[in-house]
């Protein structure tokens, strides 16, 4: 199906395609199917491990279910979508309007409600995949090696971006590249800051990690500072 659609267009081109689903019958089978027909395809049970994969190659299609376990399916599309181009595809299991809506409004290219043949989930992708493609068809040459540089006040990607650091990035990234690969306690990150954990307003850490985010991003850096709901953070190997 999908080598039909790049002969058509001249291309050889097929896209990287991440599935996020807990209901692990459904993932394999449309894992399974999405494969047979062509797509290179990938499953993962939640949040965090589709953000761990995302981290160290990411994908041009996102394929999430709003109603997983731990971080929500609107949470992880509102976070791609906030910094990455990447086509999203939304499952839902509620034929809800509302959850339609949320979906758009959370930057989802399609909604498509369960049960869900798999025959039509691979004609969403190839859809998508041609909408992008302009964005696609421009694979990056370099892999950004982040580094914490100058005594730690300077974070460095590797190619040529660098961003001077405020003392509590410099604290937070420090405690972070520590642990790289692996989530780090939001109390960890506090107490590394040189706050007390008790007394802290924990809103603000998540200014800070915004707000990095926000500068990183002026200053041409994905930053791949990912947030765990209910957890804290990570910063991928």
């Amino acid at each position: 199906m999908f080598e039909k659609e790049s002969e058509q267009s001249g291309r050889a081109f097929i896209p990287l395609v991440y599935l996020v689903d807990d209901d692990e019958d459904f993932r394999e089978e449309m894992v399974a199917g999405l494969s047979r027909l062509g797509l290179n395809i990938h499953g993962f049970h939640n949040a965090e491990a589709l953000y761990r994969a995302y981290a160290a190659k990411p994908s041009q299609i996102v394929i999430i279910d709003i109603g997983l376990s731990g971080e929500d399916g609107l949470s992880i599309a509102a976070h791609l979508r906030s910094s990455q181009s990447v086509g999203i595809i939304m499952a839902t299991g509620r034929g809800a309007i509302e959850d339609r809506v949320a979906s758009f409004q959370k930057g989802a290219d399609f909604c498509l409600v369960k049960p869900i043949d798999v025959r039509e989930l691979a004609a969403t992708v190839v859809a998508l995949n041609n909408r992008v493609n302009r964005y696609i068809n421009l694979p990056s040459l370099h892999t950004p090696q982040w580094a914490l540089v100058e005594g730690g006040w300077t974070l460095a990607d590797g190619l040529g971006h660098r961003l001077r650091l405020t003392v509590s990035e410099r604290h937070l990234l420090a405690r972070l590249f520590r642990e790289r690969g692996n989530t780090v306690e939001r109390s960890a990150l506090v107490e590394a800051m040189g706050a007390n954990i008790y007394d802290f307003d924990y809103g603000n850490l998540d200014t800070i990690v915004s707000r990095l985010r926000q500068r990183a991003k002026k200053a041409n850096m994905h930053l791949p500072l990912h947030a765990i709901r209910g957890r804290g953070f990570f910063f991928p190997d």
